[in-house]
């Protein structure tokens, strides 16, 4: 979320310094062109008074200073003008010493001509023909304290802009947090629902969500009674099977087969293998209970009931104990590490003479699952073979064969490493280490 208003933030000011600075400089522009045009009326009017101001005299004509603006009389004063005609020219006393550039055409010139003491001047020349005679007027005005009011305009404008921007994504990031809130809560949500702390999104969001949420909810509903119906299934198939079961092995121990005792013995065997592993299944269903998908391991809650279950399974002989930090949380499914330490802690319990011990270590790196038991273990050369589903070292032991293959492809999903060694005890050490994510 953060990345989105990062970019939506980046985005605004990016639109509004281009818009601003384009606004910004054609206002600019536009003021200062209105303005040269309202002093080109000025000029002309001064123009047309100094046209009036020529009078016919006894040498020709001759320039009545009484109408002239005082202005003109002062040195420097900002007003100036030039009149050519025939070979002549004449030039206000504000000039000074210093001559008015000729101008090539008539018209406002658009390019400022230097004046005296460094001014700008804004210059219109006229064209006009009076008493027979073709005459030029050009007059000037000081454009420099018109520059230096647009600069102070410009650094007040600039301020100005950049106080409202920084106001208007302070305004904009409160409305985008405030928009993308209902988002930031839906992911809250999808996270807890990967922990299994919910089994549902709230359904009061906008009616722009309603539509993903309303798909979310329905699959989840929809997985949820998948997960009951097949566990149930199991369990209601497990049930329905025991007592056909019991009855064969009653028939298989009965006085019918007594001539055949090959057949008697391969027939009970079997049988007895597929009571175990029902029972197994029967007592990890029984564990994993009515749980949310996605529920994490929590060791404190979960590690006491699966070594109990194990203890009716294998006898209350073996002692099972277990180490762990208090409060540990794994951070995978809890149905995930209920079937690799069932398997481990189980093939444990079939092969310990009196002890079984769990270690649960947390490492900078991730997590050490640490089983070991006191049996006779299994030589190091042949470690490899019990990682393949269905091998098995001891055709006399009860099992399938299958429990290590399993622990290994959750390992192995799970994107950690398993490995054999001898444990304290002098029998088999498996240890499963698994990276934090």
């Amino acid at each position: 979320m953060r990345s989105i208003q990062r970019r939506l933030s980046l985005g605004l000011i990016t639109v509004m310094l281009v818009v601003g600075l384009v606004l910004a400089q054609t206002s600019l522009w536009l003021f200062e062109v209105g303005l040269q045009r309202y002093l080109e009326a000025g000029l002309r009017e001064d123009s047309e008074s100094l046209l009036l101001a020529l009078v016919r005299g006894p040498q020709g004509l001759q320039l009545d200073e009484r109408r002239l603006s005082p202005a003109y009389q002062r040195p420097f004063s900002g007003h100036y003008f030039r009149i050519d005609f025939a070979d002549v020219h004449w030039r206000s006393r504000s000039l000074w010493d210093q001559e008015l550039p000729q101008l090539q055409r008539a018209g406002l010139q658009s390019d400022l001509q230097l004046g005296p003491e460094g001014q700008q001047l804004l210059v219109l020349r006229s064209d006009y023909k009076r008493l027979g005679q073709s005459i030029s007027i050009s007059v000037a005005q000081d454009y420099t304290p018109v520059r230096e009011s647009f600069q102070r305009m410009r650094q007040v404008g600039l301020g100005l802009g950049l106080a409202g921007l920084l106001l208007i994504l302070l305004l904009q990031r409160i409305t985008v947090r405030r928009a993308l809130r209902p988002l930031e809560t839906a992911r809250e949500q999808i996270a807890q629902l990967q922990q299994g702390q919910r089994s549902q999104l709230d359904a009061q969001v906008p009616v722009e969500l309603e539509p993903l949420v309303a798909q979310i909810n329905h699959l989840l509903a929809h997985t949820e009674d998948s997960l009951n119906r097949s566990r149930n299934a199991l369990g209601n198939l497990g049930h329905a099977l025991k007592t056909p079961l019991a009855v064969l092995l009653s028939l298989a121990s009965g006085p019918k087969l007594e001539g055949h005792p090959e057949v008697r013995r391969v027939l009970l065997e079997q049988l007895q293998q597929v009571q175990q592993r029902l029972n197994r299944e029967l007592n990890r269903a029984r564990l994993a209970g009515d749980a949310l998908p996605g529920v994490l391991f929590e060791c404190d809650a979960e590690l006491p009931g699966l070594l109990a279950t194990l203890n009716m399974i294998h006898g209350e002989h073996l002692d099972l104990s277990y180490q762990a930090p208090p409060g540990l949380r794994l951070p995978w499914d809890r149905e995930d590490l209920l079937e690799l330490l069932g398997n481990l802690l189980d093939n444990a319990c079939k092969w310990a003479d009196a002890q079984v011990r769990l270690s649960v270590e947390e490492r900078p790196q991730g997590f050490c699952l640490r089983v070991e038991d006191d049996g006779p273990g299994i030589p190091e050369a042949r470690r490899n073979e019990v990682f393949s589903r269905g091998a098995r070292l001891d055709e006399q032991t009860d099992g399938h064969g299958l429990g290590l293959g399993i622990v290994r492809d959750i390992v192995d999903a799970c994107g950690g490493t398993l490995s054999l060694g001898d444990s304290e005890w002098g029998g088999l050490r498996v240890e499963v280490e698994l990276p934090k994510r």
